[in-house]
């Protein structure tokens, strides 16, 4: 992009070349912009834009500016968009205009994974500023139906996808230009309304494509899509630091920078929230409403209404500067984890905006050349067009917020009906799922007494109410959404994400409750079911809870000997007998490096950071099956596991792998690229991960290299399209099928042309919840219930299962649980192989139809990796 500052007047690449050279040097431009000149003289136009003007230049040149206000190019010292920025830098600049001007202020979100601060620039009047405290108190009442005339809240949000940067480009430009215009018009939306920029909502992944754009671009600009420029290296940008897709995060909350994104919605209660994105380079320019068949049905109509009426300012803007768009078709409204969606189902307007993508400099496309300066300016244009639109509407905005926690506070009640819900015996699991409702703003209380209903005891450790009258019962209708029909069986992304499939919890609905049997305080925790005395035999710990898998790596670090139990037994304890199931640690106290009094005082600070209930037993001798001391208790060896990465395989569900190895089992993981498996000792590893992919780096040398890893007792974990890869190269037995037996599924004939994106809709599984049958007698899937649920998107299931006692899982005969699945897949489904674990020579291979951790948030399936991990190939023995 070239751009000049002459008479303190921003000048875009159209007007430069329309400047005279003799004026140019008259105006003392910088030996940075001559140098640029020459070289576009030289090369041709195709380094700028050839357009007349831009939005960005005309509001700024018929503009009152502070010239006292620093602009992104004085501070950058080169123009805006030349570069691709860093986040230190688009930080820096913000903290610059709040050090100048009276009408900003800071906010922050935390911290991303790699501690960088999600900076948001607070823009209004200074009144305004001055009262920001009691505004921000009044915000806190939304949710109670108190909205008084507060200002309006308008939140502008770019660059969720790291690898988008035009968005916080653009967001450099408007916190300027608010900042520091004196028209009529601005001053007019600083007094009436809050605007609050956050320029990166990614910062990891922003930085890692910034380093890369800048890295491969050269002082000649390259146009060609094949150029290394626009292609990035495996991650891209478009995740954060665990690879993780940030905007489909804002329902799980996994993640650190949206923990404190939605904080931050919260606390601001935004009237209207702007999402700005980047799509395909050969695209035009979208904002919402989108497909109007694809709107969740629990989203208001009123909210689509408001979303038109907004759009009507976009597209008089864009038809202004000349920008085709498009506005109803390819883009939906249905998934509330994401950020144009998430406002929708919390009293808010959210917009999604996507600008094609230039990926670097610029690109050809179909319709020509695409500059990233004309990228930064569409979201120039449509940032103003919101804040006007905004502002139009403002007293529709307040109503419609209003309007919907309008009747739904919260009304004391002697027996409240609700939703009770258990986690099974696991409190940490608990834990997990009060810390998401908290952070959403649902209320909930625990139990003070055990509750019997639908054959299931819910006890106060591992249990939840969660009441139908509050201000987020939408929010919590959507979070519990079993759905099946759908007036639109097309998705953007998943069509279910019901929580108590993915925590998988026991639930009954409509219950009523005495308000003396709740508490908003969860009962303190005991690790112990009794002291622990000196005759103490061994520590038994039951594998169900979720802190069990998590303490296995710790007491390896503390070089702890750790069991597990291959068959249910009973034991008597201090209590009288108690079943334990498969899987149940044993922690023998005698053991060659510790004295018993060291183990046990290591043991008890390490569980209780688990919530682990632990269970001392003064005899080694079981009432069923076998004692402590046989050999159907298997010591659980230290593991070394290794993923595979690299463009052969999903980094999303890499990155899955990864987060659930380091920050929930606390498990140290390598991670090998797959161009270099053939270089790499595969020895030093116990167990090696594959997520879904093609596996297309990997040749016939390394099938062999892995075939010997196995039978020299080591473990392959692979899902998905991996499996294809290991059958072809006889790795596994069992034959998934075939992408082309699934497409067979479908009738194509007597359809006609029109058609086809009906019959891909059929054929796509964007995420449905399906139900599988498990051998719980399999230590695979030691630690779980049947049916266990689990989130599918990807056509594939075992056809052949031949050798005995591999099959651990199958789906059920009824299989679909929620969301949208077309018939014909369900048939093939049913009664299928959905886990399969065949042992090869020394070790073992687990096959995983399905990503069994996905997003992060499917809690009740993780489990399976930690068995493969911890009792694989020894459970098979």
């Amino acid at each position: 992009m070239v751009m000049l500052i002459i008479n303190n007047k921003y000048l875009s690449d159209g007007q430069v070349m329309s400047i005279n050279l003799k004026q140019l040097a008259n105006q003392c431009i910088s030996h940075v912009f001559r140098s640029f000149f020459v070289v576009t003289l030289l090369f041709g136009v195709s380094a700028v834009q050839a357009n007349s003007d831009t939005r960005i230049n005309q509001l700024l040149a018929n503009s009152a500016i502070d010239q006292t206000i620093t602009t992104p190019e004085q501070h950058l010292g080169y123009p805006l968009g030349e570069w691709h920025l860093r986040h230190d830098q688009i930080n820096q600049y913000l903290r610059k205009l709040d050090a100048q001007s009276e009408r900003t202020s800071l906010d922050s979100a935390g911290f991303s994974a790699e501690r960088r601060e999600q900076l948001s620039l607070v823009i209004t009047s200074k009144s305004n500023q001055q009262n920001l405290a009691q505004i921000l108190t009044q915000r806190a009442k939304v949710k109670q139906g108190d909205e008084s005339q507060a200002p309006l809240v308008i939140w502008l949000a770019y660059s969720i996808h790291g690898d988008e940067p035009s968005g916080a480009h653009a967001a450099m430009a408007i916190s300027h230009y608010l900042t520091a215009s004196n028209d009529a018009w601005v001053k007019q939306l600083l007094e009436q309304a809050i605007v609050l920029i956050t320029p990166v909502q990614n910062p990891d992944g922003f930085d890692r494509f910034s380093t890369w754009a800048n890295n491969h671009r050269g002082q000649t600009l390259v146009s060609d899509p094949q150029h290394r420029e626009h292609k990035q290296n495996w991650p891209s940008g478009r995740g954060n630091h665990y690879w993780a897709d940030m905007n489909r995060d804002w329902l799980f909350l996994r993640h650190d920078s949206s923990q404190g994104r939605v904080a931050f919605f919260h606390k601001w209660q935004p009237h209207l929230v702007g999402d700005f994105h980047e799509m395909g380079h050969n695209r035009s320019y979208f904002f919402q409403p989108g497909v109007p068949t694809r709107v969740h049905p629990l989203t208001q109509d009123k909210n689509q209404q408001l979303t038109n009426e907004l759009a009507n300012f976009h597209r008089k803007a864009l038809d202004e500067v000349k920008q085709v768009y498009f506005s109803k078709q390819r883009f939906d409204d249905f998934f509330y984890g994401k950020g144009s969606t998430y406002p929708d189902i919390n009293g808010a307007i959210g917009v999604l905006f996507e600008q094609a993508s230039a990926r670097g400099q610029q690109q050809h496309t179909d319709s020509g050349l695409l500059t990233f300066s004309h990228a930064i300016d569409n979201q120039f244009t449509t940032s103003i067009s919101s804040l006007k639109g905004a502002m139009a509407l403002k007293t529709k905005l307040v109503d419609y917020q209003r309007d919907f926690y309008q009747g739904k506070q919260t009304k004391t009640a002697s027996k409240p009906k609700g939703r009770l819900v258990s986690t099974k015996g696991d409190s940490l699991r608990l834990i997990e799922l009060a810390s998401l409702l908290e952070q959403h703003q649902i209320q909930f209380h625990y139990l003070k007494q055990t509750q019997q209903h639908a054959q299931h005891q819910y006890l106060p450790q591992d249990s939840l109410f969660i009441p139908v009258k509050q201000p987020q019962s939408d929010l919590v209708k959507a979070l519990f959404d079993k759905r099946t029909e759908f007036e639109d069986a097309t998705f953007y992304d998943v069509s279910s994400w019901d929580m108590s499939a993915a925590f998988d919890l026991a639930s009954v609905t409509n219950v009523a409750i005495s308000q003396k049997q709740l508490t908003d305080t969860l009962a303190p925790w005991s690790s112990a079911t009794e002291p622990w005395r000196e005759s103490t035999v061994a520590l038994l710990i039951d594998w169900q809870q979720t802190g069990a898998a998590m303490l296995v790596s710790q007491l390896h670090k503390a070089k702890i000997k750790v069991k597990f139990a291959s068959q249910p037994f009973a034991i008597n304890t201090a209590a009288g007998e108690r079943s334990f199931g498969a899987g149940t640690l044993q922690i023998p106290v005698k053991q060659p490096e510790l004295t018993s009094q060291v183990l046990l005082e290591t043991v008890a600070k390490l569980v209780d950071k688990q919530r682990l209930e632990v269970v001392a037993v003064t005899t080694a001798m079981a009432n069923t099956n076998m004692d402590l001391g046989s050999d159907d208790f298997k010591y659980i060896a230290e593991v070394k596991p290794l993923l595979i990465t690299g463009r052969s395989v999903s980094s999303t569900e890499s990155g899955e792998i990864w987060y659930y190895m380091d920050k929930t089992l606390g498990q140290p993981l390598s991670m090998i690229n797959a161009d270099r498996l053939l270089e790499s000792d595969l020895s030093r590893y116990s167990h090696i991960y594959i997520a879904d992919g093609s596996l297309n780096h990997f040749g016939d040398q390394a099938a062999s290299k892995l075939e010997r890893f196995v039978k020299d007792g080591g473990v392959i974990v692979a899902q998905k399209r991996a499996l294809r890869w290991l059958d072809a190269h006889n790795l596994l037995d069992a034959k998934p099928q075939s992408t082309g037996f699934y497409r067979k599924l479908f009738d194509t004939e007597g359809l006609n042309f029109n058609q086809r994106s009906e019959l891909r809709a059929k054929q796509s599984i964007g995420g449905a919840i399906v139900s599988l049958d498990l051998d719980l007698s399999h230590p695979i899937n030691f630690g779980l219930s049947s049916p266990l649920s689990v989130l599918k998107n990807r056509p594939m299931a075992f056809s052949t299962v031949t050798t005995p006692f591999t099959l651990a899982a199958s789906y059920s005969d009824n299989v679909l649980k929620s969301g949208y699945m077309a018939k014909e897949y369900q048939g093939a489904f049913s009664n299928q192989g959905a886990i399969v674990v065949e042992r090869k020579g020394k070790g073992a291979v687990v096959a995983l139809s399905d990503n069994l951790v996905f997003r992060n948030i499917w809690l009740g399936s993780e489990k399976i990796y930690a068995n493969a991990l911890y009792f694989m190939p020894g459970g098979l023995r």
